[in-house]
């Protein structure tokens, strides 16, 4: 599936307050859903010796795509392809790391 295709689908299956003209509500369910994924990760560090088991990472998977719909939702809500914020973050590590500038801190570095 490629990630336009992805991002229609998503679409589909939408239903918050005013969707097509409220970028909060996919942000903070972003954020809520990356939390999770951390707490998930963190648990495994406490609890399993850093040992992503097979169940655990069938967990994360699942936590990741809602990670991943909340993001599809929110480019929507800004008009944006997820094949262009793709295409866009890897031109951005690309020009970073032919300029030696992957690490450190700062955007539009």
């Amino acid at each position: 599936m490629d990630l336009n295709g992805y991002q229609q689908a998503a679409r589909t299956t939408a239903r918050y307050p005013d969707v097509g003209q409220n970028p909060i509500y996919p942000t903070l369910g972003l954020a809520g859903e990356a939390g999770e994924v951390a707490d998930k990760v963190k648990k495994v560090l406490r609890d399993a010796d850093g040992c992503f088991d097979e169940q655990i990472r069938e967990d994360l998977k699942l936590e990741l795509g809602d990670v991943l719909w909340y993001v599809a939702q929110l480019a929507s809500e800004l008009d944006l392809s997820l094949e262009s914020v793709a295409a866009a973050n890897l031109e951005k590590l690309s020009s970073r790391a032919q300029r030696g500038m992957l690490g450190g801190s700062g955007d539009r570095r």
